[in-house]
C-alpha cells in the first residue's frame, strides 16, 4: 500500500504535479490560440457585442492569467513574493471557475426564456458560489527551499467550493436537459444544436468538478488533494466558452432555415431570422416577392414577426408597396 505522506512519495507527486500543470498550460494555450478569431471578430467590430459576452471574455482571460502565474510559480529560481504570486493565481483561478458556471447558467436562463423563477434561483446560487470562491482565496505562501510553497490553506473551504460547483453544474445540467427534452413547442434547429452537443458540455463541466471534489475529499496528501483542481477549472472554462462560441456562431451563420442579421442567443432574445422569400401571384401574371422576418428566442419560440396579408397588397392587379 502506498504511503501517501512519505517524503519520497511527496517529492514524486510534486514532480508529477509540475509536469501535469505544464501539459495543461499547453493544452489551454492551444485552445486559446485556435479560438482567437472569435475574439477578433468582436474587437474588430465585425460582430456586435452583447453584454453577456463580458462573462465569456472575463472567464477566458482570467484562466489564462492564472495558468501563467502557476507556470511562473513552478519555474521561478530566484526568490519572489510568493504570497502575492499565489494570491494572484488564486484570484484569477477562482474567478475563472465562477465565470464558467455563470456562462453555463446564462445559457440555461435563455433556454427557459428568462423565466423569473429560474433566473431568481440561479442568481441566488451564483451569489452563494462566489461567496465560497472568495473565501478560498485566503491562503498563505512563502519561499521555502528555493521555491514557492503554500504554507496554509483552508481545505474545508476548498472542498465546500468544489462540492458547491459540482452541485451548481448538476442543477444547471438538469434544468437545461429538462427544458430541451420537453420544449413548449416543437424543436427548432437551435434546440437540436443545444441538445445535440451543447448538453454534452454541461456533462463535462459536472464530471470535471466531480473528479476534483473526489480527490479533495480523499485527502491523500497536500499535492494529490489539489491535483485535479486546475484540470477542473480548465475543463469547465473550455466547455463554457465553447458553448458561447458555438451558439453565437450558429446564430451568425444561420444554418438551415435560419439567418442572423446581427444577433446572438447570448442576448437572450436573438435576431434569428427565418428569411423566407414569399411569392404571391394575383390576376394576369402579377407577381411580387418579399422577405418575411421572424425573431426567435433561445428556445426557438417565435417572439416577433412581420404580420401581413399578401392578398391585401394587390388591388386591381396592381402591386401596392407595404406601409413599412
Amino acid at each position: 500500500m502506498v504511503d501517501w505522506h512519505s517524503p519520497k512519495t511527496l517529492v514524486a507527486n510534486a514532480e508529477a504535479f509540475s509536469k501535469f500543470m505544464h501539459v495543461l498550460f499547453g493544452l489551454y494555450i492551444w485552445e486559446f490560440a485556435t479560438s482567437l478569431d472569435f475574439d477578433w471578430q468582436f474587437i474588430s467590430r465585425k460582430k456586435s457585442f452583447r453584454w453577456p459576452l463580458i462573462f465569456y471574455f472575463a472567464g477566458r482571460y482570467s484562466l489564462l492569467f492564472a495558468l501563467i502565474g502557476i507556470t511562473i510559480a513552478l519555474n521561478v529560481t530566484t526568490e519572489v513574493n510568493c504570497q502575492a504570486l499565489y494570491t494572484f493565481n488564486q484570484v484569477f483561478g477562482n474567478t475563472a471557475i465562477g465565470l464558467a458556471s455563470v456562462n453555463l447558467s446564462l445559457r440555461t436562463m435563455a433556454v427557459w426564456s428568462q423565466n423569473r423563477y429560474i433566473v431568481t434561483i440561479l442568481v441566488l446560487i451564483i451569489l452563494g458560489h462566489w461567496s465560497f470562491l472568495l473565501h478560498g482565496i485566503l491562503l498563505k505562501a512563502a519561499w521555502v527551499d528555493g521555491s514557492c510553497a503554500i504554507t496554509y490553506t483552508d481545505n474545508k473551504i476548498l472542498a465546500i467550493s468544489f462540492i458547491y460547483s459540482m452541485t451548481f453544474d448538476f442543477i444547471v445540467l438538469c434544468l437545461t436537459a429538462w427544458k430541451l427534452a420537453f420544449p413548449a413547442n416543437s424543436r427548432s434547429k437551435l434546440i437540436e444544436l443545444i441538445f445535440g452537443d451543447g448538453l454534452i458540455y454541461f456533462v463535462i463541466a459536472f464530471l470535471a468538478n466531480l473528479i476534483a471534489t473526489v480527490f479533495m475529499l480523499m485527502d491523500l496528501n497536500a499535492v494529490m488533494s489539489i491535483i485535479a483542481n486546475v484540470p477542473a477549472a480548465i475543463a469547465s472554462t473550455i466547455v463554457a466558452c465553447r458553448v458561447v462560441r458555438r451558439l453565437t456562431n450558429f446564430t451568425s451563420q444561420g444554418p438551415g432555415a435560419f439567418t442572423s442579421t446581427q444577433g446572438s442567443t447570448l442576448a437572450f432574445r436573438s435576431n434569428i431570422n427565418s428569411d423566407r422569400r414569399l411569392s404571391v401571384k394575383k390576376g394576369d401574371g402579377v407577381q411580387f416577392q418579399m422577405d418575411s422576418f421572424v425573431e426567435y428566442d433561445a428556445t426557438g419560440k417565435i417572439v416577433k414577426g412581420d404580420e401581413f396579408d399578401p392578398e391585401a397588397l394587390v388591388i386591381n392587379n396592381e402591386f401596392k408597396r407595404p406601409p413599412y
